[in-house]
């Protein structure tokens, strides 16, 4: 049987963003909660970074709500 395979779109207009913003610092909460602010590229308040819309950055996302605010970009 064969596997269906997921071709990434190769327009870069295709590719959904997302803007994320930190607003609280990280100081305070877990270790876990700090490392992944710093994975997603956040060193100072008030940041924004954009990044590509996927499934691992949401979970990410869901793991520091309380820290960061996210728009579509």
């Amino acid at each position: 049987m064969a596997k269906a395979t997921h071709t990434p779109p190769t327009d870069s207009s295709a590719v959904k963003r997302v803007r994320v913003t930190l607003i609280r610092s990280p100081l305070g909460y877990s270790v876990r909660h700090k490392a992944t602010v710093r994975a997603l590229g956040l060193r100072k308040l008030h940041q924004v970074v954009e990044l590509a819309d996927t499934s691992s950055l949401r979970g990410m996302l869901a793991k520091v709500a309380h820290l960061v605010t996210i728009e579509e970009a």
